[in-house]
């Protein structure tokens, strides 16, 4: 997958963020687009630049990630459609901030349901395709938060875990079995999206922090664009790599986890204690 033009390629999430990065940077590259999201008018827009950037061409469709039947139907639409189907990204995802406590059941469900459930079935509906295509890459978007847990995130820190093991697991079968697909897990660290702003919170907050505080310290620390995040994924695939860490703070929290595995969860806990007091 050193080539991606003309190759066809399949993101959720598209409207904005990392999977707007995404499509223009394979627009760039003069690959076919199979662009996805919930969000109508994002998704609209996203095709348009697309176009505009050079993509030879783009097909969009309003997809729930959560909803296995919808998936498994969308995927055959798009083989059938292009006629091939070269590079899956699962890049759709929802953020929750609240302790265990108070967060409620069908929040947790609805996170689960895009962030794991979402890429287990793009992963599941799209893998025969693309090994009839003849060749094929998945990536799968986890998080550093995939990395490391932090307070307030353990159904976000779940669903990105889990993902690194299943995409993890995946990748080692495909070698095991010869197979001429390989997949990628991708961990960005914080990026300039509206993940943070469009994010459930708990009503009364999370450890004394707000939805708006909370979103507020997000942007201060967000420091890589979705461009530069999609530049370094699509360099992901075509180098073949297992594992791709977006962003200096990415690098920062994987070199931390693997010194301090236990002893950095006293230093968040530590910090986050003093922040809720702030």
């Amino acid at each position: 997958m050193k080539n991606l033009k003309g190759k066809v390629a399949v993101i959720t999430g598209a409207a904005s963020g990392i999977g707007r990065g995404l499509a223009l940077r394979l627009a760039d590259e003069g690959a076919r687009l199979a662009l996805s999201d919930v969000q109508a008018d994002g998704l609209a827009e996203t095709a348009r630049m697309a176009r505009e950037r050079g993509a030879q061409e783009v097909h969009t469709e309003l997809l729930d990630v959560a909803n296995k039947e919808a998936f498994f139907t969308y995927a055959d639409k798009v083989a059938k459609h292009f006629g091939a189907v070269h590079l899956v990204i699962n890049n759709a995802g929802v953020a929750l901030g609240a302790t265990v406590r108070e967060m409620e059941m069908k929040d947790i469900e609805w996170l689960m349901g895009i962030n794991f459930w979402g890429v287990v079935y793009g992963t599941k509906a799209f893998l025969p395709h693309l090994e009839r295509s003849g060749e094929g890459h998945i990536v799968n978007v986890s998080s550093v938060f995939g990395i490391i847990g932090v307070p307030t995130q353990s159904a976000y820190n779940a669903s990105k875990f889990a993902v690194r093991g299943f995409t993890e697991a995946l990748r080692q079968e495909l070698e095991i079995e010869g197979s001429k697909v390989s997949c990628t897990c991708v961990h960005p660290g914080g990026i300039k999206t509206n993940i943070a702003r469009n994010a459930r919170m708990s009503p009364n907050g999370a450890l004394g922090r707000d939805k708006q505080s909370s979103a507020d310290q997000f942007d201060k620390v967000a420091q890589t664009t979705p461009d530069e995040a999609a530049r370094v994924i699509l360099d992901g695939v075509k180098r073949n790599k297992r594992r791709v860490l977006i962003g200096k703070d990415a690098y920062v929290i994987d070199s931390v986890q693997r010194s301090f595995p236990t002893l950095y969860q006293k230093a968040l806990a530590i910090a986050s204690k003093f922040g809720a007091k702030a």
